[in-house]
């Protein structure tokens, strides 16, 4: 019987791909299953290598009559916010192009534009790619970074307990947000050379959906406030029939970062945090016992299941 990947949902075929991949050990530091790989080039390395891929496909990532400056910048700054996830500066990046043949070299150029400058703007060297032509525009960008030896911060080392932080605001991306957004690099550098953060992942896909995926890797479950999360002013200036909420938790594309803090340091992170960022950061809820689930409490006490999100071959 055929299985068909509409029926699978990515969760569950990316559950059945990594199966086959290699378990972490030898020069492979960590594989498959957080926002980055992490790989060690030697036993007696300094720094580990953080390596991320992301595609941005017409039709699925971005539209037709979208600038091509904002193409190519929204191109590397996806594999740039996995890199912050991890808390890894960036060093290296290659660019797949795939376009249809009657594609105009014009628009071709303009992207590779609005990517290069985005890199140069990072401290991402461009260093190659290939091209090939293809039914759709394709842009696969794959990124290398670095940290300090086994200091990459990952999804799976939160604990029942600990705050649960987000960067910026969430929502928005149906309303453009998703063409600009500035990849939390120097963020993710510093809560993770500061100590701050205990586990932290990018929010890619919608709070709904990679909240309970930071919790699988973690064996927690979480309990989020939902007056206390940082709604995107687009969601407002942009209203709709859903509700302001649903946007903040399901849209997706936020490409924030999601973390969680020790609890006894929590005055002390909110402090360091206003004094070196003018970027808001929000305390939303905190993580808790797996077996309590991944809930969402209202003012009144009530609570529901968080679920929700973008998932590829499902839409």
């Amino acid at each position: 019987m055929t299985t068909t990947l509409a029926e699978l949902g990515e969760r569950a075929l990316v559950e059945r791909l990594t199966r086959r991949l290699p378990a972490a050990g030898g020069t492979v530091v960590v594989g498959p299953g957080d926002d980055c790989a992490i790989v060690r080039l030697a036993s007696d390395a300094v720094e580990d290598l953080v390596l991320t891929s992301d595609p941005v496909i017409e039709g699925v990532h971005v539209g037709p009559g979208d600038l091509p400056g904002a193409v190519g910048h929204k191109a590397v700054a996806r594999a740039l916010s996995d890199l912050a996830a991890m808390g890894a500066e960036p060093l290296w990046g290659l660019i797949d192009l795939v376009a249809p043949a009657a594609t105009a070299m014009e628009r071709v150029e303009a992207i590779y534009e609005g990517a290069q400058a985005t890199a140069a703007r990072y401290g991402l060297a461009i260093v190659g790619g290939d091209c090939a032509r293809g039914t759709l525009l394709e842009l696969h960008v794959f990124a290398v970074g670095r940290v300090p030896r086994g200091t990459a911060v990952l999804r799976s080392t939160a604990q029942a307990g600990e705050e649960i932080y987000v960067t910026g605001a969430l929502g928005g991306s149906l309303a453009g947000r998703h063409l600009n957004f500035s990849p939390r690099l120097k963020e993710g550098v510093w809560l993770r050379a500061q100590g701050w953060a205990t586990a932290m992942m990018d929010l890619s896909d919608g709070l709904g959906a990679d909240l309970p995926r930071l919790c699988v890797a973690s064996r927690v479950g979480a309990s989020l406030r939902t007056e206390a999360l940082p709604i995107a002013p687009e969601v407002f200036a942009h209203p709709d029939a859903r509700d302001p909420l649903a946007h903040a938790l399901h849209d997706g594309e936020d490409f924030e970062l999601l973390f969680s803090v020790a609890a006894e340091r929590r005055a002390a992170f909110e402090a360091a945090w206003r004094a070196t960022f003018g970027l808001a950061c929000s305390r939303i809820g905190s993580f808790t016992a797996a077996a309590a689930g991944v809930l969402i409490f209202s003012p009144d006490g009530t609570s529901a299941p968080l679920a929700g999100g973008y998932e590829h071959f499902k839409r």
